[in-house]
C-alpha cells in the first residue's frame, strides 16, 4: 500500500507530502507500478508538485524527499520532460557511446535530478540574468533547461520514452553531498526498478582520493564498485573487448605478491611498499598471496574500522606461543633469537629456508621446533627487523631476508626500550600496527600509485604487462544493468483473460531493409527492429484493431514514427476481421510490416520555423556520421574518446593511439600516418 492519505482536495495534498528518501520508488510508494515505463513514469508524476514558474515548454515536478528526521534533512527530486520538438541536438550522444545508437530516436526524455545546493542557485541566478537581458532561450526554457544542463548535480539521470536510460552523474559526500554515493545509488536503483526500465548505461569515472574506483574494486573484487548494483561491462573504449577486460581483471588480481616484493623490493625508495606487505599480512588471519588478496582484504577491513575514533589496535598474533603449543614461551624466543642473528650475518640478502634452517641447527637441535618458527616468522616484526619470506618465482624455493624497519615512520623512536632485544608480539608490535582509516586509505593510495601507476619503468616481461592490464580496466568505463528483459521468461495472460503480445515493426522504405540486409531473428536485421513492446488485448479483438493499437504504441514512443502505418503481419496470414485469439499465442512475438507516410518525412523545426527534410539516417540515436573512423586500434566509430580528423583523408583516429597525449593541446594540422606516407612517396618536383 501507498500509505498516503489522499482524502480531500489532491491537488493542494500533493503539493505539500513530503515523501521519505529511504522507501521512494519502492512498490506501493508512492504509487503501484503496473504497467510500461512511460505509463509508469505519468503515473508517478500525478504525485509530483508541478512547479508551474519554471518553464512553460519544458513541465517540470518537484517530490520533497525526507532524508532523515533528526535532524531534518531534506533533498528535492525534480522530474523534468524534455520533448524532442525542441530539443537543439536530437540525437543522444550516450546511446551511441555505449552502443545503442541503433534505436530510433524516441518522442521524450525524462530527466530525473537531484540539484545540488550550487546547481539551485545557479539556476536561479541565470534564469534571473536571462530574464532581466530578455534572453530569448533562457526566457523559453526557463530553469528546466538550466537544470538539466548543469553539471554538479547529487544525481542526474536521464529516461528516453522507450525504457532505455542513461545515470549521467553522482556526486556523493566528496563533492560537498549530504547524501553518500551508495545511498545516493540504492535510490537510483530503486526508482530504475519501480518504473520497469528496460536498461541503463552509465559511464564509469567514479574515483575516491583520486583513485580510479573501477580499478582497485575490480582488482578486489573481481567488479566495478557499482557492480554491486549489478553494472556489468557494457562496451569498451578503443576496441577492447569483455573478453579482454575479463583477461586483464585476472591477471592484475591474480599477480603474485612474492613476484611484485622480488621486483619492487632491491630499490631502496621502495621499502615502504614492503612494509605494506608485511603489516596487512601481519593484521590478516590468513595469507594474502596475490594483489587481489591484498587489496580486498584492505577495502574490508576500511569497512570494519570505526569511524568515530581515532584508531583501532589490530594484530596477528603470528608466533605468539598458546597454550596448546607444546614450545615453552622461552625456547620459541631462543630459536627465533638464533635465526634472526644467522641472517643478520647475510647482510640482508635473500638466504634459502635449507640454509637457515641448516645454519639454526647447530645451535637448536629440535627440527620440529625450527620448523614451527621458520613457518612463523614470515613477514612477522622481531625487535627493529622485519623477516621477510618470499617464494623464489624463478627456483620456487622459500626464501628469507631481514630488513631494518628501525627508521619507519610508524614505529615509535621515543618508546623505551633496547635495540638489540628481541620481542616477538608484544606490547610495542602491537603499537605499531594500530591503524586508522586515515592511514590505510593512504596505504591504498600508495600501493595504487606505486604498482599500477608508476610502473612503467619495470622490464620485466610479466610486470610490464601490468601497465598494458590497467589500461585495458580503465578503458573499459561504459556499464550497462538489463532492469526488464525485453521479453519476460514466463508468459502470462493479463488481467481479466486479456491476452500480452510482444510486438515490433519493420520500415519497409528503410533503406537497410531495401538493400536486403538480414539477421538471423524473423529473417530481418535486428540493429533496425526497435524493443518490444507489450501489446495488451481483449478476447474480442480483431488484427485490425491490433495493427491500430501497435500503431498507437510506435506513434507514442518514437519520433519518427508517427505517420507509420502497420500494412502487414510477418508470418501471419489473416484477414482485418480475424480475432487475434486463435491465431496468435501468449506471448508470441510478432513483427509488424508497414512505412512512413511520405507526406511527413517533411516536418517543420519547432525551433526555427523552416521546414527540414527528415533522411534516414537521421532517424537513429547516432545520426550521420559526416566523417569515417579507422583508428589504428581498430575502432570504426566514436566511442566517446578525444578524437582528430586527417586533414588530408578526413579520418577520425583517436589522439591517444596517434600520440598525442590527453593533456597536450591537438596540432592545428594533423596528418595521418597513410596519408604522411603517401606524400612521402610523391617525386619531388623542385630543380
Amino acid at each position: 500500500m501507498s500509505h498516503l492519505d489522499l482524502t480531500g482536495c489532491k491537488k493542494r495534498k500533493r503539493g505539500e507530502r513530503v515523501f521519505r528518501f529511504k522507501s521512494f520508488g519502492e512498490k506501493g510508494y508512492p504509487v503501484e507500478f503496473l504497467g510500461p515505463f512511460r505509463k509508469n513514469v505519468k503515473a508517478l508524476l500525478e504525485f509530483g508538485h508541478l512547479e508551474s514558474d519554471l518553464c512553460p515548454r519544458m513541465p517540470s515536478w518537484s517530490f520533497q524527499l525526507e532524508v532523515h528526521r533528526h535532524p531534518p534533512v531534506h533533498v528535492l527530486l525534480f522530474i523534468i520532460e524534455e520533448s524532442i520538438d525542441i530539443s537543439v541536438n536530437r540525437h543522444c550522444k550516450q546511446c551511441q557511446f555505449v552502443g545503442w545508437g541503433q534505436h530510433l530516436i524516441c518522442n521524450k526524455k525524462y530527466h530525473f535530478v537531484l540539484p545540488s545546493k550550487d546547481t539551485m542557485v545557479e539556476a536561479c541566478m541565470n534564469y534571473k540574468e536571462g530574464n532581466d537581458h530578455v534572453v530569448a532561450d533562457s526566457g523559453n526554457f526557463g530553469k528546466s533547461k538550466i537544470l538539466v544542463e548543469s553539471r554538479g548535480h547529487i544525481m542526474h539521470g536521464v529516461f528516453h520514452s522507450n525504457g532505455f536510460g542513461h545515470l549521467l552523474c553522482v556526486n556523493g559526500l566528496e563533492n560537498g553531498s549530504d547524501l553518500a554515493g551508495h545511498h545516493i545509488i540504492d535510490f537510483w536503483d530503486r526508482l530504475c526498478n519501480g518504473l520497469r526500465v528496460r536498461k541503463v548505461s552509465l559511464n564509469d569515472t567514479s574515483r575516491k582520493k583520486g583513485m580510479e574506483l573501477r580499478l582497485i574494486h575490480g582488482i578486489a573484487y573481481g567488479e566495478p564498485w557499482f557492480g554491486r548494483w549489478g553494472y556489468k561491462f557494457g562496451r569498451g573504449t578503443f576496441c577492447v573487448t569483455q573478453q579482454m577486460y575479463q583477461r586483464a581483471l585476472e591477471a592484475l588480481s591474480g599477480m603474485p605478491l612474492t613476484l611484485l616484493i622480488h621486483n619492487f623490493l632491491y630499490p631502496p625508495n621502495n621499502q615502504d611498499l614492503s612494509l605494506i606487505f608485511s603489516k596487512y599480512q601481519a593484521l590478516s588471519d590468513h595469507s594474502l598471496t596475490t594483489l587481489g588478496d591484498l587489496f580486498h582484504f584492505m577495502l574490508e577491513l576500511k569497512s570494519r574500522l570505526p569511524k568515530d575514533t581515532s584508531n583501532m589496535e589490530s594484530c596477528n598474533p603470528g608466533i605468539l606461543v598458546e597454550t596448546t603449543c607444546r614450545w615453552s614461551p622461552k625456547r620459541v624466543e631462543m630459536a627465533t633469537r638464533v635465526i634472526v642473528e644467522f641472517l643478520k650475518r647475510a647482510q640482508f640478502r635473500w638466504v634459502s629456508r635449507q640454509e637457515v634452517r641448516d645454519a639454526a641447527r647447530n645451535y637448536i637441535g629440535d627440527t620440529g621446533l625450527l620448523d614451527f618458527v621458520l613457518k612463523s616468522l614470515g613477514n612477522q616484526i622481531v625487535g627493529n627487523y622485519l623477516v621477510r619470506r618470499s617464494l623464489n618465482p624463478v627456483t620456487k624455493v622459500l626464501e628469507y631476508c631481514l630488513e631494518d624497519v628501525s627508521n619507519h615512520v610508524f614505529i615509535n623512536n621515543n618508546s623505551n626500550h633496547e635495540g638489540n632485544n628481541l620481542v616477538v608480539n608484544g606490547s610495542r608490535m602491537r603499537a605499531m600496527y594500530k591503524i586508522t582509516r586515515f592511514q590505510l586509505m593512504k596505504d591504498v593510495f600508495y600501493l595504487y600509485k606505486c604498482v599500477l601507476k608508476e610502473n612503467v619503468k619495470m622490464n620485466s616481461g610479466v610486470l610490464s604487462a601490468i601497465s598494458v592490464a590497467v589500461r585495458i580496466v580503465l578503458d573499459s568505463k561504459y556499464l550497462v544493468k538489463e532492469y526488464s528483459p525485453e521479453i519476460p521468461a514466463k508468459f502470462e495472460v493479463g488481467l481479466e483473460g486479456k491476452l500480452n503480445l510482444y510486438c515490433t515493426i519493420l520500415l519497409k522504405n528503410n533503406e537497410h531493409h531495401q538493400n536486403g540486409t538480414h539477421g538471423h531473428e524473423h529473417g530481418f536485421n535486428k540493429a533496425i527492429l526497435p524493443p518490444f513492446e507489450c501489446v495488451t488485448l481483449k478476447n474480442n479483438t480483431t488484427i485490425d484493431e491490433l495493427k491500430l493499437e501497435v500503431e498507437r504504441n510506435f506513434r507514442e514512443i518514437y519520433w519518427s514514427l508517427r505517420s507509420f502505418v502497420v500494412e502487414s503481419i510477418h508470418n501471419v496470414d489473416s484477414r482485418g476481421t480475424d480475432l487475434v485469439f486463435g491465431l496468435v499465442e501468449v506471448g508470441q512475438k510478432i513483427v509488424f510490416e508497414g512505412s512512413i507516410n511520405k507526406d511527413h518525412q517533411m516536418m517543420r523545426d519547432n525551433l526555427s520555423g523552416e521546414k527540414i527534410i527528415i533522411k534516414w539516417d537521421e532517424l537513429y540515436e547516432s545520426g550521420i556520421e559526416t566523417c569515417a573512423m579507422d583508428c589504428p586500434c581498430g575502432a570504426k566509430d566514436d566511442d566517446g574518446e578525444r578524437r582528430i580528423s586527417c586533414d588530408i583523408c578526413e579520418i577520425w583516429q583517436h589522439t591517444r593511439c596517434v600520440g598525442i597525449p590527453n593533456g597536450e593541446q591537438v596540432p592545428h594540422i594533423f596528418l595521418c600516418s597513410r596519408c604522411e606516407q603517401k606524400i612521402s612517396l610523391l617525386p619531388n618536383f623542385i630543380p
